[in-house]
């Protein structure tokens, strides 16, 4: 005899709705020092699709998207490209400009929640199109897959069992969004970033890094539907629960919380000053969050890079969009300490100072 399970409430009896009232208050800070990153690469697609695109073509409200997040236009993948394509155009053009050869990358590591399947990993694919002999995997934290991501691979670098490793945040975002939700359809771009990173000295890496999770409030952004909680049914597509839902409002006063509290955190645990920073460099979501912790922090907003309003939300993408948009204006230079900040789905964040 089959069972016929109430999907909402399975989902309601393993997920609660509000973020904890302290994100940071447990999870450690950790030190990795002894790798440096070689080289940034990225890639969005070509396709821009503007606000006035959106509100003539869905009836989104005039001016809404760029007053509360200060997005002006976005990028959305064709339909034959793939997450694991953004990653190999990323990857390409860091692994070009690194100074090693694909021989010498012993070491993938992809931040995704957009992947082409469920099994095999982005990484496999991604892997395999590059030709490069390396285990390659993918970690799934939301929009703070790539500093998850890059955490993972440094702690291989640290403990010297890689040498040379590839780290990417891809995300193909609109895929996986309604285009009748004007709340959440306009927030989320295409994108992706890469970094190749290797053994550097002493001084290089992560003078202090916090990675957390508060998982009770996980319903906040969520898509319900498609894995094994919900499989993929005609009826589960006809309810749109294959698309992102997201309550905005409490994840905007959970991002701001956690971004004030992972920082402050990190940078006590460093022995740093906020003036000691030369670069911020925050996940990509909304100008306003990003207005809040400077305003929190009180620091210049002029060290912070800002490119919401050409790219979106891109998920995994936003950090090392963001890297390699400084690096090719050549803000790094050596001693530069510059402070990485992710937050999203999960909920999860991560934030570190890394060493240049």
């Amino acid at each position: 005899m089959k069972t016929k399970v109430n999907k909402k409430s399975a989902l309601q009896n393993n997920i609660k709705t509000e973020p904890s009232n302290s994100p940071v208050s447990r999870p450690d800070t950790h030190t990795l020092m002894g790798m440096q990153i070689l080289a940034t690469g990225s890639y969005v697609p070509d396709n821009i699709v503007t606000n006035e695109y959106l509100e003539s073509t869905y009836g989104f409200e005039p001016g809404w998207v760029e007053k509360r997040t200060g997005i002006l236009e976005r990028r959305h993948a064709p339909p034959e490209i793939a997450c694991s394509d953004m990653c190999v155009e990323a990857a390409e053009k860091a692994i070009a400009k690194s100074g090693v050869s694909k021989d010498e990358i012993d070491l993938i590591v992809i931040g995704t929640f957009t992947p082409d399947h469920f099994i095999p990993s982005t990484g496999c694919l991604v892997q395999s199109r590059l030709g490069i002999n390396a285990p390659a995997f993918d970690v799934s934290a939301g929009c703070s897959g790539f500093m998850y991501a890059m955490v993972t691979a440094s702690q291989f670098l640290a403990n010297k069992t890689s040498q040379t490793a590839l780290v990417i945040g891809s995300d193909l975002n609109s895929r996986f969004v309604n285009p009748n939700d004007q709340r959440t359809y306009p927030l989320f771009g295409d994108g992706a970033g890469a970094v190749v990173m290797a053994q550097g000295k002493s001084d290089q890496g992560f003078l202090r890094y916090q990675i957390g999770a508060d998982g009770a409030a996980g319903s906040c952004l969520l898509i319900p539907g498609g894995a094994s909680r919900m499989p993929a049914s005609v009826e589960m597509a006809q309810e749109g629960k294959q698309y992102l839902e997201m309550d905005g409002r409490s994840v905007f006063k959970w991002a701001v919380r956690a971004i004030a509290e992972s920082i402050q955190q990190v940078l006590e645990d460093s022995n740093t000053s906020i003036d000691d920073i030369d670069t911020f460099v925050f996940h990509q979501a909304n100008v306003r969050i990003i207005d809040a912790a400077v305003e929190s922090l009180n620091f210049p907003k002029s060290k912070v890079c800002i490119n919401l309003d050409k790219y979106g939300n891109t998920s995994g993408g936003s950090i090392p969009l963001v890297l390699d948009e400084l690096a090719k204006e050549n803000r790094f230079k050596p001693g530069d300490k510059v402070l990485l900040c992710g937050f999203g789905a999960g909920l999860t964040w991560g934030t570190g100072i890394f060493q240049w």
